[in-house]
């Protein structure tokens, strides 16, 4: 193996970014998360509301261990929120919860994008796993063809994170216009959800910057293999 300064040329700038994302979205959640919401719901009180308005009554709402371990399962159809907005009435709460349940009517609707991000999870996960690996192993060998193998197979992964971004924007504009449309937020408490959910959604613009860092830092080296075979 080697060391390749080139790739820390690429990498670092998109994990510096993930660093400040990860960051940002605790401090924010946490900052928010001592602020009561102004209609006192809970979490579990939010979601079932909103859930039921949209005709969705079939959805459970479940408790899971953890903090920010919130999700929408589609296979269970179970909205599952973490401790720390299950049981809690914050406006971090009723952000994050009305952001799952956003995916709950992305689901029910056919949401075309987040059936795309569904059919792409075993190749993301193929991808991520083997393309790396497959790529290295091309490079010891000085094997074009299998480098470009594991690129391709790499891009399954990066083709996942970029479909993600717009399904998770599109699940977090739907959650405050339900809050609002329903009454459940003042302009104050919409403000400060709206910063907890955009920091949420810094995580997956950084995923995505990572993927395409790495993309390009393999098509260079592919790029260099090639023009030594020539």
């Amino acid at each position: 193996m080697f060391f390749d300064p080139m790739y820390f040329v690429f990498a670092l700038p998109a994990l510096a970014f993930g660093l400040w994302a990860q960051f940002k979205v605790k401090s924010t959640f946490a900052e928010y998360s001592t602020v009561a919401n102004s209609t006192g719901y809970t979490g579990a009180q939010i979601a079932r509301r909103l859930l039921d308005a949209q005709g969705l009554r079939d959805i459970a709402v479940e408790a899971v261990p953890g903090e920010m371990t919130d999700h929408y399962d589609p296979k269970s159809r179970v909205v599952r929120l973490s401790e720390s907005t299950m049981h809690r009435n914050s406006v971090a709460a009723i952000g994050v919860v009305a952001h799952e349940v956003g995916h709950a009517i992305q689901d029910a609707e056919n949401y075309g994008p987040m059936r795309t991000r569904a059919a792409l999870v075993p190749i993301a996960n193929i991808g991520s796993m083997a393309g790396p690996f497959v790529f290295m192993l091309g490079m010891v060998l000085n094997a074009f063809n299998l480098a470009l193998i594991g690129l391709v197979l790499f891009l399954g992964a990066a083709a996942f994170m970029a479909i993600t971004l717009p399904v998770e924007y599109n699940a977090s504009n739907r959650a405050m216009r339900l809050l609002e449309d329903h009454g459940l937020v003042t302009s104050y408490d919409a403000g400060m959800a709206r910063k907890v959910l955009d920091a949420a959604a810094l995580t997956y613009v950084a995923g995505l910057l990572q993927a395409i860092s790495q993309v390009l830092y393999y098509a260079m080296i592919l790029s260099g293999m090639r023009r030594r075979d020539d």
